[in-house]
């Protein structure tokens, strides 16, 4: 059995891989404020995919990982306005049932995972041409 990592040991892994800018290049991740000691509150970026009504937008998400992260997903809520299944069209918050990696969510899942996974959902075939907001608007 490994060792359980505490949860801000988790962050700081998860800063620097963000700040580094060691992740995926299509999304990216950091905090919000810089004098969060906790390190809850963060900010993301997911380029929208290629060969969708997405691709060239930029969307920007709101990120609070909980004191009981990672052991429980983060939530998410855009503040670009998106038109996909799992984001209310109202608040901009991502409903975890609709998403897989927060439905059934896994220790070892990070912001990144979240971020890739709502990027790869905007690009499913029965998404990608969903149409969307004007470009720019938020919620």
């Amino acid at each position: 059995m490994s060792a359980k990592v505490p949860r801000n040991f988790r962050l700081l892994e998860e800063l620097e891989k963000g700040e580094k800018g060691l992740g995926a290049e299509a999304c990216s991740y950091g905090l919000a404020d810089g004098e969060d000691m906790m390190m809850s509150n963060w900010n993301g970026t997911i380029l929208g995919p290629p060969h969708s009504v997405h691709e060239n937008r930029i969307y920007s998400v709101n990120i609070h990982c909980g004191h009981d992260y990672p052991d429980n997903p983060p939530t998410i809520q855009f503040t670009s306005r998106v038109n996909i299944p799992c984001v209310d069209q109202k608040s901009g918050k991502v409903d975890p049932t609709k998403l897989p990696c927060l439905a059934q969510w896994k220790r070892e899942f990070t912001m990144e995972t979240v971020l890739i996974e709502l990027r790869r959902y905007m690009a499913l075939p029965q998404h990608k041409k969903l149409p969307q907001p004007p470009e720019g608007s938020t919620f």
